[in-house]
C-alpha cells in the first residue's frame, strides 16, 4: 500500500492568476454549473454501462452500451445542444476554478462534436479490443453476491443485440467509405473463434463461474452456473457465429488494401484533427513529422554513446541484432518474466518520496495480459482502479513469448506503466475530490501518455538504470517514441506503406520484430493517437528546463511535480499555464 494521499488543495486557489474577489463570484452560477457537470456525468454513465462498470458503478451492469446508428445520432445531438448551454454561462460570475472547469468541458464536447461527421465511430473494434473481447468486462467486475451473477447472465442475455448494432454500425462504415486497413483486420476472425465454442464451460464469458463466490450455496452455485450455460449456448455463442460470418464474408473483403486515414472519406481532414486532439496542440501532421525526425536524430546519437560505452565490436544495426537474438536478455518461461517484472516493482516503489511530495492512497498491482488476447497486443498496458477504490490500479504485462520480452526494457517499461507514470498520476487525479467527476475520470492523451514517458526518465534521476543495456532500454523507449511521430504522420499522411513504416521502426530501436509488428498495425488501427506520448513529454521537459533555469537554487523537483500533477489530466497549453504561474510565485 502506498502512503495515504494528504488532501489536496486545488492549484488554481493556490496561485491562480487575477483571481476574482469573492464578492464578484456568483455562488448561484457556480452551482448551476455543478449541477449541470453531474448531470452530464450521470448522462454519460448511462449511455457507456461498461465504462460505469469498469469505473465500480455497477447500476448498469446488466446492459451494453446502445450501438445503433439512432444511438450516436442522438448523442451528437445532445452534444450540439450541449454546446448552446454552456455558452448562457457568466465567466465573470465564476471563479477561476470553475472558469477552467467551464473550458475544459466545453473543449471535451466540441471535440466530440467536430469528431462525428467524419465518422471513425463506425469502425466499433480494432485487432485490440472490440466485441470480440466483450468477455473481459467482467475481469473488472465484483462476484460476490447472486446478483452479482444474475446481473451478468442478464448481460450475456443482452449480447445478441449488441452484436446486431455493432454489425450495423460496420456496414454503414461499408457505405460510407470508412473502413480500416484489411491487414491489421485479419487477426479478428481468430479473436472471434476463441468465443464460438462447442462446450459452454470453455467460454471466456463463463470465466466468474469457474470458481464462484463461497458466500453463496452449493445449490445457488448450480442455479447460477446452470443458467449461465444456457445463455451461452442460446444467445452467446450464435451471436458470435453471425457475427463472424458477417465479419468474414462482407466486412473483411470491404477493407481497405493499404494502410492510413488517408483513404477515407476527407482522410486528410480527419487525421489532422486527430493530431490536434490527442496532442492538445495546433501541430498540422507535417510539423509532427518534423519534429520525430529530428528527436529520432538526437536520440540515435545518444544510443551510439552507450554502445561506445560497452565496448561492442559492431555497427549499430549488428548491436541491436544483439540485443534481440543473445539469451541473456531474455527470460526462458513465463513464470520467470512475471517473477522478474515483479521485482522490478519492488526496486521502484521505495524511491518515490525522493521526487514526488504527494502520492496516491490506491495501491496497484501486477497481472499478467490474458492469454486470449496476448498474441495481438502491445507489451503491456495500465487499467485505472475503480472510482470507490475497492479495485487496485492494474499494471498488466504480456507474457507470450517470453523470449521476444528482453530483460532491458523491464525498468522502462514498469516506470511507464504503474509508478511513478499511469497509476502514480491517473491514480492523484481520481483522489482530487473536489474536482467534478469528469476531471477526475478522463483527461487527455497527450497529458497522460506525455507524463507516462516523462517518468521513464525519472530512473535516472533514481539511479535505476544501474547498466549500460537498462539504460539502452529506457533510450530505446524514448526512440519507439520519436519514431511513433514519424510512422503515424507518415502512414496516415504521407502515404508511408505498412513496410517502409516497420523498416524505420526496426533500424532505429532495438525492439522486437513481433513487437515492431504489433506496434505499427496498433498505429495503423488508432490514428493519432501514438503522437501524444513524445508531444506531451517534449512539453513537459521543457517546462521543466525553464523552471530551472528561472528558479536556480529555488528549483525543488518535488514541489513542480506536484503542480504538474495537481489539476488531473489537462491540456499542454493549461499546463504551461500553470507552471508559469508556480515560476512567478516561487520567484
Amino acid at each position: 500500500m502506498v502512503p495515504r494521499l494528504l488532501v489536496l488543495v486545488s492549484l488554481f486557489s493556490l496561485f491562480a492568476a487575477a483571481p476574482l474577489p469573492a464578492a464578484e463570484v456568483d455562488s448561484a452560477e457556480a452551482k448551476r454549473l455543478h449541477e449541470l457537470f453531474d448531470a452530464e456525468w450521470e448522462w454519460t454513465l448511462r449511455e457507456s454501462p461498461t465504462w460505469a462498470s469498469h469505473l465500480g458503478d455497477f447500476r448498469y451492469n446488466t446492459q451494453w452500451s446502445d450501438e445503433s446508428l439512432d444511438a450516436y445520432r442522438r448523442r451528437d445531438a445532445h452534444r450540439r445542444e450541449l454546446l448552446e448551454t454552456l455558452t448562457g454561462f457568466d465567466r465573470e460570475k465564476l471563479s477561476r476554478a470553475d472558469q477552467i472547469n467551464l473550458e475544459l468541458f466545453r473543449l471535451d464536447v466540441a471535440n466530440d462534436v467536430e469528431a462525428f461527421p467524419f465518422g471513425w465511430h463506425l469502425i466499433p473494434l480494432t485487432a485490440r479490443d472490440g466485441i470480440q473481447d466483450a468477455s473481459s468486462t467482467a475481469d473488472s467486475l465484483p462476484f460476490e453476491t447472486a446478483k452479482d451473477y444474475e446481473d451478468w447472465i442478464a448481460r450475456m442475455r443482452a449480447f445478441p443485440e449488441y452484436a446486431r448494432q455493432t454489425a450495423e454500425l460496420m456496414r454503414e462504415g461499408i457505405r460510407r467509405g470508412v473502413l480500416p486497413a484489411k491487414i491489421v483486420m485479419q487477426r479478428v476472425p481468430a479473436q472471434l473463434s476463441r468465443q464460438i465454442v462447442d462446450k459452454p464451460e470453455d467460454s471466456l464469458f463463463y470465466k466468474p463461474f469457474r470458481s464462484m463466490s463461497k458466500q453463496l450455496e452449493p445449490a445457488e452455485q448450480e442455479r447460477l452456473r446452470t443458467a449461465a450455460r444456457k445463455v451461452i449456448v442460446e444467445e452467446v455463442v450464435p451471436a458470435y457465429q453471425a457475427f463472424a460470418t458477417f465479419f468474414t464474408e462482407d466486412y473483411l473483403p470491404s477493407c481497405y488494401d493499404q494502410v492510413g486515414a488517408w483513404q477515407v472519406p476527407r482522410g486528410q481532414e480527419l487525421y489532422a484533427m486527430r493530431a490536434r486532439h490527442y496532442t492538445t496542440t495546433s501541430l498540422t501532421p507535417r510539423e509532427i513529422h518534423d519534429i520525430g525526425l529530428k528527436e529520432v536524430a538526437r536520440i540515435r546519437h545518444e544510443m551510439e554513446r552507450i554502445v561506445a560505452e560497452t565496448r561492442f565490436e559492431g555497427d549499430f544495426a549488428q548491436f541491436l541484432e544483439f540485443l534481440r537474438t543473445d539469451s541473456r536478455f531474455y527470460c526462458e518461461n513465463p513464470q520467470q518474466l512475471m517473477d522478474e517484472y515483479r521485482a522490478v516493482c519492488r526496486r521502484i516503489d521505495p524511491h518515490l518520496p525522493k521526487l514526488f511530495g504527494k502520492l496516491p492512497r490506491t495501491p496497484y498491482d501486477l497481472q499478467a495480459i490474458p492469454d486470449h488476447l496476448a498474441p495481438d497486443t502491445t507489451t503491456a498496458y495500465y487499467r485505472q482502479p475503480a472510482a470507490d477504490g475497492s479495485r487496485p490500479g492494474s499494471y498488466f504485462v504480456n507474457l507470450y513469448k517470453p523470449e521476444v520480452r528482453p530483460r532491458y526494457e523491464m525498468m522502462a517499461l514498469s516506470l511507464h506503466e504503474a509508478v511513478p507514470g499511469h497509476h502514480l498520476q491517473i491514480a492523484l487525479a481520481m483522489e482530487l475530490d473536489e474536482f467534478p467527476a469528469f476531471r477526475r475520470y478522463s483527461g487527455y492523451t497527450a497529458f497522460v501518455e506525455g507524463w507516462a514517458l516523462y517518468a521513464e526518465s525519472l530512473g535516472d534521476e533514481l539511479g535505476l538504470y544501474d547498466d549500460a543495456y537498462s539504460k539502452f532500454g529506457q533510450l530505446t523507449y524514448e526512440m519507439w517514441r520519436a519514431v511513433r511521430l514519424v510512422v503515424d504522420t507518415g502512414m496516415h499522411s504521407l502515404g508511408w506503406s505498412r513496410q517502409q513504416a516497420i523498416d524505420f521502426f526496426a533500424a532505429n530501436t532495438a525492439k522486437t520484430p513481433h513487437d515492431i509488428t504489433n506496434e505499427i498495425d496498433r498505429y495503423i488501427a488508432w490514428p493519432g493517437q501514438a503522437l501524444a506520448y513524445k508531444i506531451g513529454e517534449l512539453k513537459i521537459k521543457q517546462l521543466r528546463r525553464r523552471a530551472e533555469e528561472q528558479l536556480g537554487e529555488r528549483f525543488d523537483v518535488k514541489s513542480f511535480h506536484d503542480v504538474v500533477l495537481g489539476n488531473g489530466a489537462i491540456p499542454l497549453s493549461v499546463l504551461e499555464e500553470n507552471v508559469e504561474q508556480w515560476i512567478e510565485l516561487r520567484k
